[in-house]
Order: C-alpha cells, then sequence, then structure tokens
C-alpha cells in the first residue's frame, strides 16, 4: 500500500503540468491532438463522454469470462482431469462424464457474470443519453452525453446535473456565479459557488460571440484532485489564470441558477469524478480462495497417493509375473510401463476428491440465498418502494464474516433533512407541544409570509413572540432574520410573489425560515442594507460590516445601524467560542448552558446566538482598522480575524437554537446492534467534522463517555508505542474506549515539526522522502523505530500505515471527515491489507462508488444522491437500518449453510470416494472402480443431492427474531469457525473412517463365505458397500440438520427414492440385453437385499458409523458449555467504560459538556454580499442572453422597450417621499447585468429584434398587511404615513462589481 500510495502520487505529480490543451469550438483542432501509449502507436488525447463501467462486451465477454472463469483453481483441476480422460489408454472413466458437467458449470458462472454486465450496460446507456444544450454552429441543440466533446460549450439549467468537468463561462446570476450542490461528490451538503472570469462574463452575452469564442484553456492533465485545478485562459492574445474556483465538476447539480453556461475541459472518464471511481474489482469470498487451496491441497494428495498405488502396482504385477509367468503374454510391456500407465488411470478414478457436482451445487445454492434476500418483505422501504436486491449472486456468505463497516453520512445514516426542533430565549426553553396540545390547523395562518414549511409548534411562544413585549425573543428572532448570507427572489411558478430563499447552507435556511414563519421575515438585501419585516413592520438596516463564517471562528457576526440610529453588533456560532466572549455570567447563561447539555443528549445541532450595543465611539475607534485591515495584501484574512475578534466581546447572551438533523430511521439501534456482533463501524465523509461528530452522536456511535482522539492526540499515541514495540497492540493502548476523528487534509498542518522520532538520534525521516497519497490526507508523522528485530523489514509507509491501522482497530469509532472518494477507497483498501478482514461499505453516492467497488461487499442505498452506488454495487437496500437483517440474518445464514454444505460434501466424498482405495489392494492395484458406473455418475447428482440442496438453502441453527437478538451469533463468522483447514481435515478424517467401517466390516463378514445367501462375489459386494455408504452419508446429515420441516423429510425420502428407482431402472434386465457392458449389475441390488443377513449388516456399519460419532458430539458440547461458563464467571460484569491508569498523552482540556454545535456554512459569501457580486438586480432575472436586444423565453412575452433598464421591486414602505421616488425614477441608469440567453433559442431570432433594448420590470406583489395583532405605535425613526399617501418604495439593488450604477438605498 505504501509503494502503490507513493507511485499514485508521483503520477499525480506528472499530471500537475500543463500539458492539456483545449481550444473551445473547434473539434476538429481538438481531435487532431495525439499522445503516444506505446512505440509507434498513438491515440487521441481527449476521451469522448460516453461511460462504459461495464465489464463485457460483445467480443471480449467469451475471452474475459474464460480467464476469469479458470481463476479457479479447481477449474483448471477439472480441465486437466478431461484431457486425461480423453487417453483411451488410461481412461478409467469416459471423457464426456466430467467434460458435460464443466460445461455446464461454465455456462451458469458465464450467464451469472452477464446478468450482472447487463445492468451495468443498462446503466451506462442511461447516463450516456441523458440530454444537454450543445453549442453547434450558431444555435444551441439538444443532443445527448454521449455526444459532448471536450471544447465544446454546453448550456445548463437549474437542477441540471454537470455532464463533465467545464470552465463556467457566464451565468443568469450577477458576476455569473452559479450555485451548485457538490453532495454527490463529497458528501457537503452545503451549497457551493463558482465564478466566471470577468472578461467572459462580460464579452460573452450573446450566442453570435458564444459561437464565435474561440478561446484556448492550457491547464494540468486529468487526475483526481476533486479540489484543486490550475490553468489559463488565453483570448485575444492575453491570459487569464484558472483554478477551481471557476470549474463545474461533473456530478455537480446546479441549484439556485437559472441558466449557465460552460466548456467542456475534461470529459468521460478524464473527469475528476470518474478518476475517482476506481475499476470493478473482482470479488472472491474466503471460502471461494479457501476453496482454490483446498483444490491445491486434495490434488497433490491424489497425486501422492496415485504414485504409492502405482508403485505398488509395479511391485505386485513383477511378483505376479514371477510367480505366473505363463501369463506372461498378456503384459507385452514393461512393469514400469504398465506403472506409468495406472497412475494415470488412478488419478483419474481418485479424481472425484474434488467432486464438481458440489461446484455446481454452490451456484444453486448462492442463486437461491440471493432470491431469498430479494424476496424477504421486511427489507422493503415502501416510502420509495425500494425492495432488498441481491445484485451480486456470489457474496451471500461474505455478508456472514464483516468485522468492518465503512459507511458514508450524508444520505446513508442522515435524511439530508434539516428541522428546527428547539430554542432557548432568556435562559428558558421551548419546544415543540404535544400532540394533545397541537393545533388543529396552521397556527402561522396570521402570518401573510408564512410558507408552511415550519413544523414546530409552540403555543406559549408564539403569544410571546405576537405579544412585542420581550425584548429577549424580539431580538432572538430579529438576529436570526438579520445575521446570516441568505438571498432572496421572488417565485416565478404560482402563487407568484412569494419570497424564495437562497441560503448557502440548510441550516442557514432552517433559521431563517423558522423566524419568517415567527413573524420576523427578511424580504432583501443590497449590498449595504437588510430589509425585514418585523411583525408587519418594515424595517431596513444598513450594514455596517459581516463577520464572515469560518471553520476556526466558528461564529458569523453583523454590525448593523438600527432604524433609530443605534449600533448593534448580532453574532451566531458555537457555544464555546460565543459563552468566552459574554460580558458576564449569569442565571440565564447558566440555564442556557443547561439548555445546551439537554440539547446535546438529543443530539441536536446547536448555535448560541448573542448581541451587544456598541456605543457610536467605539465604532468610529473601531472602524478605520477594520478598513485597513480588508485593504491589505498579505495576511488580510489574519487581520480581519483579529478586528472581528475585538468587535466581538462583551456579547449579551441571547439563547440558542437547536436544529435536527433527521437521521434515518433506526440507525442507532441498528449501530448497536451491529456493535454487539464485533461490527466495527467507521464513517468517511466528506462533510465538516462538526456536522460528522454530532451524527456520531447521535446514532450512538459515540457516547459521552468516548475520549475522542484528534490530530495532536493521535500523534501523542502512536508516539508513545515507539518505546516498547513497532505495533500498536491492546496493551499498548489505555483501556477505554477511544473514538479516532480525523481530516482529510490532516497533513496541511507541517507535521514535521511536530514530531521527532525518540531516541538520541533525532532524524527526520521525512527528508528528501514523500509521504504516500494515503497519509498525504491524515498526517500520521511516523518514522521506523530503530531495528531491534531483523525479521521486519517494511518500508517507513508500511510502517505508518500498519501503525495506524493497529491503533484505528482498537478505537470503538473512526471518524474521517473530508476525505475524497479515492480517500475512501485507500482506507478500505489499508484495512483490508493489514488485517485480512471482510469489510463491507455502504453509500448512496457517487463519491461512495470507488469505496463501494474496492470492499469485499459493497452496499448501495436507494438515496437521494443519485443512483450511481446503486449501479455500482453488489446489494442494494432502501434504508441503513436494512443492513442489520441483511447481515445478522441473510449474511449469518448463508456462512452456515455453506460452510455446512463445504463440510458435509467432503465428507460424504471422503466415505465412498476412499473405499476405491481400499480395494485397490484388493484388485492387484488396477484402477478398477469397486462401484456400479451408474452409483458413481449419480451418487453426487441424485442420491445424496436433496438432503445437500435442503442445508445450503433452508438449514437454520436458530429463527431470524432470535439472530437480532443475540448479535453476538455472527461473531461465528467472522473467526472463520464453521468451515476452515481444522473443520476440512476433520471432514476428511470423518469420511475416511465411515469408508473404513463400511468397506472392511462388510470385507470381514462376507471372508471365506460361499451360497446364495453369501456376497463376496463383486457386485454383491460393491452393492452392499454402496449401500452403506449411502445410508450411512444420509443419518450424518440427519444429525447435522436442525431446522426440520415437511421439506427435510421430503428431501431425505427423495434421497433414498432416487437411489431405489434408479437401482431398479439400470439393473433391469431390458437394459442389460441392450448393453450388457454398459448395464452390467443385473438384479444386483434385488438378490442382495432379499438377504437378512445383508440387512443386518448394513444395520451394523451404519451403526458403527454414527452412534461413536453422536456419543463424540455429546460430550464436546458438554465440554464447550461448561468451559464457556468458567470463562463467564471469571471474567465476571463487564462495564462499558473502566481505566487501568493515567494515560499522560491523552489529557485534554475537556468541557464539563460536550458541545452540540454543527453548522454546515461555506466561507466566502459574506464577502460577495458586501462586495454585491451576489445581489441580483431584481427579482426577476432573465434566463436570456441578451446581445444587441433579448430573446424571450418560451412562453414568455416580451416587455416594454420603454421601461427602465434596473429590475425594480415594489415594496410598501414609509420611508421614501414621492419626491425620492420621482428623483430616483428620472435619475439615469445603465444595466447593471446583461441577461443570457437560453439555449433553445437561435442567433436569427436575436437579429429580427436587434434594435429593441433589454429591460426586465417584475414588481412584486404588494405586501398586505393581515397581522392579527393590535397595532404598533409609531417607533422612533420610523415616518408613519396615512393610507392616502402611501406610495409603493422602488428599491434597486446595485450591479455587479465593474458595472456602474446609481443605486437608491432607504436609509
Amino acid at each position: 500500500m505504501g509503494s502503490l500510495g507513493q507511485r499514485k502520487l508521483q503520477d499525480e505529480d506528472r499530471n500537475s503540468a500543463f500539458t492539456w490543451e483545449v481550444q473551445a469550438n473547434n473539434r476538429a483542432y481538438n481531435s487532431q491532438l495525439k499522445e503516444k501509449v506505446v512505440l509507434c502507436w498513438r491515440r487521441k488525447k481527449h476521451k469522448t463522454n460516453v461511460i462504459r463501467t461495464a465489464k463485457y462486451n460483445f467480443f471480449s465477454f467469451l475471452p474475459l469470462t474464460l480467464y476469469e472463469q479458470f481463476h479457479h483453481v479447481s477449474n483448471l483441476y477439472f480441465l486437466l482431469i478431461i484431457i486425461l480422460q480423453s487417453i483411451p489408454d488410461i481412461s478409467t472413466l469416459p471423457w464426456f462424464s466430467l467434460f458435460a458437467p464443466m460445461i455446464c458449470l461454465l455456462f451458469i458462472r458465464a450467464t451469472r457474470d452477464l446478468v450482472d454486465d447487463i445492468g451495468r450496460h443498462k446503466s451506462d446507456r442511461a447516463i450516456n443519453n441523458r440530454p444537454c444544450q450543445i453549442l453547434m454552429g450558431k444555435s444551441f441543440t439538444w443532443k445527448k452525453w454521449k455526444d459532448l466533446c471536450v471544447g465544446d460549450v454546453v448550456c445548463l439549467h437549474k437542477d441540471s446535473i454537470v455532464p463533465a468537468d467545464m470552465l463556467l463561462l457566464a451565468s443568469t446570476e450577477p458576476s455569473s456565479l452559479c450555485y451548485v450542490e457538490t453532495v454527490d461528490i463529497d458528501g457537503e451538503t452545503n451549497l457551493k459557488f463558482r465564478q466566471a472570469l470577468t472578461v467572459t462574463h462580460q464579452e460573452l452575452t450573446t450566442v453570435r460571440k458564444m459561437a464565435s469564442f474561440q478561446g484556448t484553456v492550457t491547464c494540468e492533465a486529468p487526475n483526481s484532485r476533486l479540489h484543486h485545478f490550475v490553468g489559463c485562459l488565453e483570448w485575444n492574445d492575453k491570459k487569464y489564470s484558472l483554478d477551481i474556483g471557476n470549474l463545474l465538476l461533473r456530478g455537480c447539480k446546479i441549484r439556485n441558477t437559472d441558466t449557465c453556461y460552460g466548456l467542456v475541459i475534461y470529459a468521460g472518464f478524464d473527469t475528476k469524478i470518474m478518476k475517482n471511481c476506481g475499476k470493478i474489482h473482482l470479488k472472491r469470498t474466503k471460502l471461494d480462495l479457501m476453496m482454490n487451496k483446498l483444490v491445491v491441497v486434495i490434488f497433490i494428495s491424489v497425486v501422492l497417493v496415485s504414485l504409492v498405488l502405482a508403485f505398488s502396482s509395479g511391485f505386485w504385477a513383477r511378483d505376479f509375473r514371477d510367480r505366473h509367468h505363463y501369463v506372461t503374454a498378456l503384459h507385452r510391456s514393461s512393469v514400469a510401463a504398465d506403472a506409468f500407465l495406472v497412475f494415470w488411470g488412478f488419478l483419474i478414478l481418485l479424481s472425484v476428491s474434488i467432486p464438481m457436482a458440489m461446484f455446481i451445487i454452490s451456484e444453486f445454492l448462492y442463486l437461491g440465498n440471493s432470491i431469498f434476500i430479494n424476496w424477504d418483505v421486511k427489507m422493503y422501504h415502501e416510502a420509495q418502494d425500494v425492495p432488498a436486491r441481491a445484485r451480486s449472486t456470489s457474496l451471500n456468505d461474505l455478508l456472514g464474516q464483516v468485522e468492518y463497516i465503512f459507511s458514508d453520512k450524508t444520505g446513508t445514516l442522515t435524511q439530508n433533512v434539516l428541522t428546527f426542533n428547539q430554542c432557548c430565549i432568556d435562559g428558558r426553553v421551548y419546544g415543540p407541544d404535544s400532540e394533545a396540545r397541537g393545533p388543529k390547523e396552521n397556527p402561522y395562518l396570521w402570518n401573510e409570509f408564512s410558507d408552511g414549511k415550519l413544523l414546530f409548534h409552540n403555543a406559549a411562544l408564539l403569544r410571546l413572540v405576537r405579544s412585542d413585549r420581550d425584548e429577549a425573543v424580539r431580538e432572538f428572532w430579529r438576529l436570526l432574520a438579520i445575521c446570516h448570507t441568505v438571498t432572496v427572489r421572488d417565485s416565478c411558478t404560482p402563487p407568484t410573489g412569494q419570497l424564495l430563499y437562497q441560503a448557502a447552507s440548510p441550516d442557514e435556511e432552517v433559521l431563517v425560515t423558522a423566524a419568517r414563519n415567527f413573524g420576523y421575515v427578511f424580504l432583501s438585501r443590497t449590498q449595504d442594507t437588510i430589509t425585514v419585516m418585523e411583525l408587519g413592520e418594515q424595517r431596513v438596516y444598513r450594514v455596517l460590516a459581516m463577520m464572515d463564517f469560518n471553520s476556526t471562528r466558528k461564529r458569523m457576526s453583523v454590525l448593523v445601524r438600527k432604524p433609530e440610529g443605534t449600533i448593534c453588533l448580532y453574532t451566531k456560532g458555537a457555544d464555546t467560542v460565543i459563552f468566552e466572549r459574554l460580558h458576564s455570567r449569569g442565571a440565564t447563561e447558566f440555564a442556557t448552558e443547561v439548555a445546551l447539555a439537554a440539547f446535546a443528549q438529543e443530539t441536536l445541532r446547536t448555535l448560541c446566538l448573542a448581541y451587544r450595543e456598541v456605543p457610536e465611539d467605539i465604532y468610529e475607534e473601531w472602524q478605520p482598522r477594520h478598513q485597513e485591515a480588508s485593504l491589505l495584501l498579505h495576511n488580510r484574512a489574519q487581520a480581519l480575524q483579529q478586528v472581528y475578534s475585538e468587535m466581538e466581546q462583551n456579547l449579551k447572551l441571547l439563547g440558542a437554537t437547536a436544529i435536527e438533523d433527521r437521521l434515518q430511521d433506526g440507525v442507532p439501534d441498528t449501530i448497536k446492534c451491529l456493535r454487539k456482533s464485533n461490527i466495527k463501524i467507521w464513517v468517511l465523509t466528506g462533510d465538516k467534522q462538526e456536522t460528522a461528530v454530532n451524527i456520531g452522536f447521535a446514532c450512538e456511535l459515540l457516547s459521552e463517555n468516548t475520549v475522542i482522539l484528534e490530530e495532536k492526540e493521535i500523534t501523542r499515541v502512536l508516539e508513545s508505542s515507539w518505546g516498547s514495540s513497532n505495533f500498536l497492540t491492546k496493551k499498548s493502548l489505555p483501556r477505554v474506549n477511544l473514538a479516532l476523528v480525523i481530516n482529510g487534509d490532516f497533513l496541511n498542518v507541517n507535521v514535521d515539526k511536530e514530531w521527532q522520532e525518540p531516541g538520541p538520534s533525532r532524524t527526520d525521516f521525512l527528508h528528501g522522502q514523500r509521504l504516500s497519497v494515503m497519509f498525504r490526507s491524515f498526517g500520521i508523522p511516523l518514522a521506523p523505530p530503530p531495528s531491534q528485530d531483523s525479521r521486519v523489514r517494511c518500508s517507513s509507509e508500511e510502517l505508518q500505515e500498519r501503525t495506524f491501522v493497529d491503533l484505528a482497530s482498537h478505537c470503538q469509532a473512526v471518524i474521517c471527515c473530508r476525505v475524497t472518494p479515492k480517500q475512501k477507497a485507500l482506507i478500505v483498501a489499508l484495512v483490508k491489507k493489514y488485517h485480512q478482514v471482510v469489510t463491507l461499505a455502504i453509500g448512496d453516492g457517487a463519491n461512495d462508488v470507488n469505496m463501494i467497488k474496492t470492499a469485499d461487499v459493497g452496499v448501495g442505498l436507494a438515496g437521494q444522491e443519485g443512483m450511481q452506488a446503486v449501479q455500482n454495487c453488489d446489494f442494494v437496500l432502501g434504508q441503513f437500518r436494512f443492513l442489520q437483517r441483511l447481515l445478522l440474518v441473510h449474511g449469518r445464514w448463508s456462512y452456515m449453510r455453506i460452510s455446512k454444505f463445504l463440510r458435509y460434501f467432503f465428507y460424504k466424498t471422503m466415505a465412498s470416494m476412499m473405499v476405491q482405495v481400499w480395494f485397490a489392494f484388493y484388485n492387484g492395484f488396477t484402477a478398477q472402480p469397486l462401484y456400479e458406473g451408474w452409483f458413481l455418475a449419480l451418487y453426487n447428482l441424485l442420491y445424496s443431492t436433496p438432503p445437500v440442496l435442503y442445508i445450503g438453502l433452508f438449514e437454520q441453527d436458530v429463527s431470524a427474531e432470535q439472530s437480532l437478538g443475540k448479535p453476538e451469533l455472527y461473531m461465528v463468522g467472522q473467526k472463520d469457525e464453521l468451515f476452515n483447514y481444522w473443520v476440512f481435515f476433520q471432514a476428511v478424517a470423518h469420511g475416511m473412517a465411515a469408508s473404513l467401517v463400511n468397506f472392511f466390516m462388510t470385507l470381514w463378514t462376507s471372508w471365506d463365505t460361499a451360497g446364495p445367501a453369501s456376497f463376496s462375489d463383486y457386485q454383491s459386494f460393491a452393492v452392499v458397500v454402496a449401500l452403506s455408504c449411502l445410508l450411512s452419508v444420509t443419518m450424518e446429515v440427519i444429525l447435522i440438520i436442525k431446522y426440520w420441516s415437511a421439506v427435510c423429510v421430503l428431501s431425505i425420502l427423495l434421497s433414498l427414492g432416487f437411489y431405489a428407482v434408479m437401482t431398479t431402472a439400470t439393473q433391469c434386465l431390458w437394459l442389460f440385453r441392450m448393453s450388457p457392458k454398459t448395464f452390467p449389475f443385473l438384479y444386483a441390488d434385488l438378490s442382495v437385499l432379499s438377504s437378512p443377513s445383508v440387512l443386518l449388516l448394513v444395520l451394523l456399519t451404519v451403526s458403527s458409523n454414527t452412534l461413536p460419532v453422536l456419543g463424540l458430539r455429546i460430550i464436546f458440547q458438554a465440554l464447550k458449555k461448561a468451559r464457556a461458563e468458567e470463562e463467564k464467571v471469571e471474567e465476571g460484569p463487564r462495564e462499558d467504560i473502566f481505566t487501568v491508569e493515567p494515560v499522560p498523552h491523552l489529557y485534554r482540556e475537556s468541557h464539563a459538556r460536550r458541545s452540540s454545535y454543527a453548522f454546515s456554512h461555506h466561507e466566502g459569501y459574506a464577502d460577495l454580499i458586501t462586495h454585491g457580486t451576489i445581489l441580483r438586480t431584481g427579482p426577476g432575472v432573465s434566463n436570456d442572453i441578451a446581445s444587441d436586444s433579448p430573446v424571450p423565453c418560451d412562453g414568455e412575452a416580451s416587455l416594454s422597450p420603454k421601461e427602465s433598464h434596473w429590475h425594480l421591486r415594489k415594496e410598501r414602505s414609509p420611508l421614501l417621499s414621492r419626491s425620492q421616488l420621482s428623483s430616483s425614477e428620472s435619475r439615469p441608469q445603465p444595466l447593471a447585468s446583461q441577461s443570457l440567453l437560453s439555449g433553445q433559442l437561435t442567433l436569427e431570432s436575436q437579429a429580427e429584434s436587434s434594435e429593441e433594448e433589454s429591460v426586465f420590470l417584475r414588481p412584486l406583489t404588494p405586501f398586505r398587511r393581515s397581522w392579527q395583532k393590535e397595532p404598533h405605535p409609531p417607533r422612533e425613526g420610523m415616518a408613519p404615513l396615512s393610507d392616502d399617501t402611501q406610495e409603493s418604495q422602488v428599491e434597486t439593488l446595485p450591479p455587479s462589481p465593474g458595472e456602474s450604477s446609481v443605486s437608491q438605498r432607504p436609509m
């Protein structure tokens, strides 16, 4: 893994060179670019956008499937035996007796693979045939994704999925911003913004200009780094730098953006998400891999036995010739030649030691157990109509041996649904009313702006809010309506005029929506104002500063000037940072802390709210320093944080909010049950650490007593392990519940300075050496310890990987945050490499595909993130909770059934086959078969097959309810207790013992007997031994079956019935007359079984085989039970947490309570607002590109050219007089932001209206005053107007930077 990671890192470094060139709108130029593959072979450099995830095509299916089939050692063995059987001189059985079953086996496995691959082909076709709009000539034309080429210009609309990695050229948003949802790529639920270059935003405003765009992009070659991109655009003899902020990645979803346009840079398998998806791996079960080894062991054993018998044959033949010289004419060849031929004869005769029937039947068993999974109605998710489905039919037994589960978070553990759950205001907690006290109708109908989305109802709080008498309550909701980065637009769909919030994170949208429903409605914002409707009264706050959120500050603040003229700072953030900035602490703060602790117990996501009134003189002193820090060219972020921190002091606590990130149903119970079954669960997510840890507590993966190891603690624990041993052991770790929480960018910190190898010579092993890709993500700065054991020879990469895995495996839980899809796969591969365990990966998005492919078992959830995970998984579930039943019931049953099936099959094979070896000592080692040919052919096919099928399909040691109620039973599969090498050798020994009893007891009984009742002749002897063998293995299957049913009894009766019918048929006179050589045993069974002494002998042999085994098993079970009780008494009562000794390196200052702060917000939105970049010029931005004149969308009427260029919003406000309104309307105002053209329109349609001006006026429906409360007296700073003098305020939003405008801002 270390060398592999280093090679991948070197490949990434080579890819960072600027070797990728793309020219816009020039397919001919892009297609002529070639790259060298090998020698003189060159291929096209740019791949098409066609995705092929299937393994086979029409021409490659047969050779590839045969290649895969003969990876099974058993198939190679059978092929060798078939070749030997085709040689007449050594053949003891006809060649077609093994050839036909082998063809059947290959056909079954090939059909299974073909069915699985057909599903992949269907998935590929569905993706490749998705529609998109491509610029073809002078218009945008609807094409399919597979028609997309590098260099094409593509038009995308809201909620579209990006078909390739594209350079954003322009969009309908201000400054050509584009909002994307990357939850399907990195698991983050918050929106991210991408922005086009200023030059393309300003120049590419028409289809004509886009069609003539001939820019050339030079950038890094395709690579897997999702968050990194470097390149430049060369256009009109100028170069413009590009970074990841200009790139739209394939798989992203366009959000809150009507239309955007992009230039395809990477297509198909060159895209970053496809580079992270990995390849399809051939998955094999542990039992399958073990069977390969056992086939080799059995084959070697058969060869040795055949050699011994061949040598014995040679010695016997030489002695026979010496004593019987008169028959030497029959032996024309030499003794050595005869022994050589006898060797091959015995090899063919004993080839049944590896029965092909076992492999054929196992395919049906795997298929049957897969069908049972599909039929399980208790794993059917009715809400989404998703049944459980086994897409792979060869991995069922692995489900019963899983030790590690790697789970995605977003959409896998959670529902991606946030709800406002509770709040604490001024020390008082307001939770949802009980159902009995709950309202029968919507309690927010009094609010004109209520959207009906708020499910939180508290009558007491609602009365308090509407009374407007409590200052803390008023400021609480006011803060939620002001302190955020949400933007607002009007709904374009009926009912029009409704406010639509565009939030960077779901948390902010929930909080602002809650304030909206409680009467504090965020209406609009400009570059430096925020308009809020507070209980029917419109107020405009002037924004003096926005202090943005980031992961270090863990808070956001807005400094505003109220309409009354006072300055106020509103802050929201983590309790750990808010409480240390409070002016004082009292009863309110204490009560809030208690409420936060209660919220944390309920695993709710919390934010603390605080504010302070800022004196004018303090603001005047602070403002120049803020202005100076914002203009710095170096260390601007650090300087701004320092200035922000100075202002965010002496706060007054208002309260806290509690948001519920809803888990899927049954997730905590499922995780608890799986952990009882000794399954370790790791959460691998691309989301933030705070949200991931909060979900960890919510799903009970973490507990209040868990010691969470973070970056520094991990380093210290690993340091402490070097003193005594190379790798961590349970003894070297503290006996406490540990959890590991790590970030994907852990190594971004300079770890070289934080740790050095202990010992007198402290050298930095990182000098001159790169870490592997895996540990560039985790930052485990380990060096090899002094070489004390020459047997341990591993590189530094392998050593650090091994040490990390040892540490993580001893932790109660592991949570990896901010990890890329490739890192997820590398983590899984790391655990598989060093612990040799069965791993299971479960996810629901494209970012989980690589992890699902890498794990031994991949489970896809049919969730909200698309169907990529489902299309690449082995099993499909509708909910995470069904994983419990899939593993503990179906998985455990499948493993138990297959293990019993294998053990019994080897036993019954040895019980019948070894008789041939004993018989060789009495037939001159001539490789003559003992049994009738038809008995050999039908023994594994009919006579003993029905009970085997029953065991493999229906056997149950306990019921499904008991399996779920006692998850400890699952550990049997993890320890390989039911089938291993010891169990195999036990089965072989048991079969050999049965064969000895069957053969020699029959031989000794018939010794020196004669007469009609004698069975000392060859055929009678063979019949008695065969019948004894069949009845002995039948009694064995009766003893091992635990789940008896009518089907079980029927299978046993069918087994014996098939024997009776077939022997009667093959030994009849009619067939004997037709072919005496083929049917030589004429009435053999009938004549033998008519003798009572023979029946008594058969009963004796069966009893001798059964009773001793039964007694040994009873004794063994009694001893095992006594030993378990002794161990239970010695262990005593278990405790969840106990500490044996103090652990200095785990010390970390901890708070009295756990913070449940979690906020999925992305940094940078405050700057977009304060610079006006994010703000619209009006509520109704068109989706069209304006050239000289606009071309309306389909079904949208053109607007009057006499109207203003500005997008105007009509609002009711007493703040603007008629004179001010007329002044603002008469003032000349340039076009703020040109609108972008819809992809359906052609260049000709623009030319027809090229002389018209582009104007769009869409007034908001006047606000109706329907507030059911007493009218407010006029407040200070507000000028009430009479109804007959009220005018509609015209609010003009400023254009994007770089475009001049004059805006009328309300004060």
